[in-house]
């Protein structure tokens, strides 16, 4: 059985993530003052009914206290030892943009828990400054801000649900432009800004990475060949490592000027070389490549 805290920014869809992980068979509670985690832990553990885990939603107005996390999580290590068969708890950070946060609370015409009659966005700034430690200790961060409902589940699903197994990692491959920004959540960043550029061919420039016509121009030349041996390599030797100091989620961020032709060229190669590793969990997101 596992257990798992859901959290993270208001609006980015913590509702909606243990609304799934019920119907996927979780027994889940929301907005759990945190002095209860710990017997509701006991109670679920301690239970004859089967339940695929345990989910208990928190958000910032449990959290306030910037000690709440500290204890909460000292009691659910305790809880986990005192709890026979038990598993380790694991963290759930569902994370937005700013910008998709202010839509989505515009859109239903909620009021911020922090914006205390402010705009919404002194809200959310008050609010990353009280979950950032929090965030830096999850397990799993899933970014909802280009998510569809489908992909969200899709997502829980693979992390939570999937026959019951546990990945030993799940790696996002992420395409994107320089030139909107670097991802905020990229763990590794890799510049493919020196592969042929299909822009500069008229009949390329409307195509995407996601046609055959870019992919055999951006690697026509051999350096590709060249640049994923020693790719490869290096992610070989990293993502163990990772995994050896407890590392759960991995976002490998590829980019090149505009995020549609080379960078989603290399995601899409880079992505089919880890997908034959059954070890590791992955997922493959173009972020730019509409724009």
């Amino acid at each position: 059985m596992r257990y798992v805290i859901v959290t993270g920014m208001s609006g980015a869809g913590k509702s909606t993530a243990l609304r799934m992980l019920e119907d996927a068979g979780y027994f889940c509670i929301d907005n759990l003052p945190t002095e209860l985690v710990g017997k509701v832990a006991e109670l679920a553990f301690g239970s004859a009914q089967e339940h695929t885990g345990v989910a208990i939603g928190l958000d910032v107005r449990s959290l306030r206290d910037p000690s709440a996390a500290d204890r909460l999580l000292a009691v659910l290590a305790q809880s986990g030892k005192e709890m026979a068969g038990a598993q380790p708890y694991e963290i759930l950070f569902l994370e937005a943009e700013d910008a998709v946060l202010v839509r989505r609370y515009k859109e239903t015409r909620r009021n911020h828990p922090l914006a205390k009659g402010e705009r919404i966005s002194d809200g959310i700034e008050r609010e990353r400054e009280i979950l950032k430690d929090l965030k830096k200790r999850a397990d799993f961060i899933i970014d909802t801000s280009r998510l569809l409902t489908r992909d969200l589940r899709g997502e829980l699903e693979r992390i939570f649900v999937t026959s019951g197994k546990q990945r030993s990692m799940f790696i996002t491959v992420l395409s994107f432009g320089f030139k909107y920004g670097i991802p905020a959540d990229a763990d590794l960043v890799f510049d493919v800004r020196f592969l042929p550029n299909p822009y500069y061919e008229e009949h390329l420039r409307m195509l995407t990475g996601e046609d055959e016509a870019v992919r055999s121009f951006v690697c026509a030349d051999g350096t590709v060949e060249t640049f994923e041996q020693k790719w490869f390599d290096l992610l070989a030797f990293l993502i163990p490592n990772y995994i050896g100091e407890g590392k759960r989620q991995l976002v490998i961020a590829v980019g090149c000027t505009g995020g549609k032709h080379r960078s989603v060229t290399m995601a899409m190669r880079l992505f089919a070389h880890l997908k034959q590793d059954e070890t590791l969990g992955v997922r493959l997101e173009h972020r730019d490549i509409r724009r």
